[in-house]
């Protein structure tokens, strides 16, 4: 591909993964895959550069472009290399006009106030969408793996941070993709061998699979979804990592009482529905999705899914909340709204190797734990 080639693919992407924002589709990384699949032609330096311009472009764009050649507008504005390849050539984009680019900023106006409002200065929200690191979670009889270039986290002995761009397929059956911050706010479970835990939205599986690995897969962990399609996920990867104690239980929407019914956990983990502000990071594009008609339907359901929880919990029990998000709405008010129309319930402050207390919790953010966004809080049923 030329650099002509290469602007105009990425201009072709941006304008897929604005519109799948607007309308609630696909994922910026799914969407670019498809597009190469359907290129062969395209090498792998091509497809590196490509992407390369489509996140850069992402991630200067706080809010969401009207198209995809404004957004790469704003990107060549201050990159002439970059501008004198819109010479409309064959496979290249049209000149530039007297045209617009996009608005550069951080994340969109709203957000950056209620951010701001939750205690995350400029700095912390500049860091939100820096690259993310690559971190594994070592299954416990692969902690002597020699990984080249790995660097151990402090306070999680199975956790490595690897080079960039390893390959992590290779290493399938003997590491799980997860990020430091969410290996650490699992800790605050406290979950140790014969107990029972229920991983109340446990989606694919990740925080189920560290938990197993913390009981010494001594015990019994039921993991719950309403999503059939990620919770399908989980078995053949518990298998890989011999997390025996797990059983799966899909949630109906409609009757989720029923399938709580009986259980009586030592720990109730949720890993609660969020907008995910912590993990932009990763899917910076995730800025140009979230409303606040969203993130109030998001609040709702936080609210409900610790009602469940609660109800499933022994007397004396811990339920710990976890949110990655960054916004007090969806976690330190949260917890205080609980609490408050929970008598008898108390906040303990979470055991974990990172992370600052924030109200009744701790807070992990990119800028200070070099981890994704997180808010954890424990909190004990009265006995």
């Amino acid at each position: 591909m030329t650099p002509a080639a290469r602007t105009q693919a990425a201009i072709d992407l941006l304008d897929a993964i604005v519109v799948a924002a607007r309308e609630g589709g696909a994922a910026a990384d799914t969407l670019i895959s498809r597009y190469f699949a359907q290129r062969r032609y395209a090498g792998s330096k091509d497809r590196r550069a490509v992407r390369e311009l489509v996140y850069a472009a992402i991630r200067r764009l706080g809010e969401r472009p009207a198209d995809g050649r404004a957004a790469l507008l704003a990107l060549a504005a201050s990159d002439p290399a970059l501008a004198a390849t819109f010479d409309g050539s064959t496979h290249g984009p049209a000149p530039i006009a007297d045209e617009a680019p996009a608005a550069e900023g951080l994340h969109p106006r709203w957000l950056e106030e209620r951010l701001a409002a939750s205690g995350i200065d400029a700095a912390e929200q500049r860091a939100l969408i820096d690259r993310a690191p690559l971190d594994v979670r070592l299954h416990s009889d692969a902690a002597d793996l020699d990984l080249p270039g790995a660097e151990p986290i402090a306070g999680l002995p199975l956790a490595r941070r690897l080079p960039a761009g390893t390959d992590v397929a290779a290493l399938s059956g003997r590491v799980e993709v997860q990020d430091a911050g969410s290996q650490a706010v699992t800790l605050a479970a406290g979950a140790t061998p014969g107990m029972t835990v229920l991983d109340l939205c446990a989606g694919a599986g990740g925080k189920s699979l560290a938990l197993a690995a913390l009981m010494g897969h001594d015990g019994r962990i039921i993991a719950t979804d309403v999503d059939r399609a990620r919770l399908s996920r989980l078995a053949p990867r518990a298998a890989k990592a011999g997390a025996t104690i797990i059983e799966t239980r899909l949630l109906d929407p409609n009757r989720e009482a029923d399938v709580l019914a009986g259980i009586q956990a030592d720990v109730v983990l949720i890993d609660a529905p969020c907008s995910g502000t912590g993990t932009w990071r990763r899917n910076p594009e995730a800025r140009w999705r979230l409303t606040p008609a969203r993130l109030d339907r998001l609040i709702a359901t936080q609210q409900h899914v610790l009602a469940l929880g609660a109800a499933a919990l022994k007397p004396g029990g811990a339920l710990v909340y976890i949110v990655c998000s960054l916004l007090d709405a969806e976690g330190a008010t949260q917890v205080d709204a609980f609490l408050a129309a929970h008598p008898g319930w108390r906040a303990e402050p979470p055991t974990l190797p990172f992370g600052r207390a924030h109200h009744a919790g701790t807070r992990l953010t990119p800028a200070h734990d070099a981890t994704d966004g997180f808010f954890v809080a424990r909190l004990r049923a009265p006995c």
